[in-house]
């Protein structure tokens, strides 16, 4: 198999996998920016700017990291792990359409909590295959555990809005 050869393939790949992801939920969010504009949001809400840049970074170390498990086990042997990662992606990309798309914020909350929990437990599936895959999951925890934080906040400031 090509991958098998040629290992870098396999972190094209996976990078892929989580930027396809990613547009899944861009799809949903490519007419936000006056909306997001138009919402109340907290005093510690990040800059709107911010968003791109870090969603980015942690998409890429998403990448490496299920990279790193595929190639130390393969689906055979973390295809749990690899499935849970999977599915937190189409989470992720869930809470776009939810929050942005359809304006549910109380969908949006359950839904990045679910997020928040699929994130932890892959991280531990992770480490126990690779510490540095598991690692390289952190900043994604912590930047939902803020999104979490934030889809509350909005909503509860905008009922209107997000109803």
């Amino acid at each position: 198999m090509m991958f098998e050869r040629h290992p870098y393939w396999g972190l094209v790949a996976w990078l892929l996998v989580v930027f396809a992801a990613a547009a899944v939920g861009g799809f949903a969010s490519a007419q936000a920016a006056d909306f997001y504009a138009g919402l109340i949001r907290p005093g510690w809400a990040p800059p709107a700017w911010l968003f791109a840049p870090v969603w980015t970074i942690l998409y890429l170390l998403m990448g490496v990291a299920a990279w790193r498990v595929w190639r130390l086990r393969g689906f055979a042997g973390a295809g749990f792990a690899l499935g849970l990662f999977i599915a937190q992606l189409l989470l992720n990309a869930l809470w776009t359409w939810l929050f942005f798309k359809w304006r549910l914020g109380a969908m949006a909350f359950v839904e990045v909590l679910l997020l928040w929990t699929a994130i932890a437990a892959t991280i531990v599936l992770f480490r126990r295959v690779s510490k540095g895959a598991a690692v390289l999951m952190l900043p994604y925890l912590a930047w939902v555990s803020l999104a979490a934080a934030l889809t509350f906040a909005t909503w509860q400031l905008n009922p209107a809005l997000l109803g």
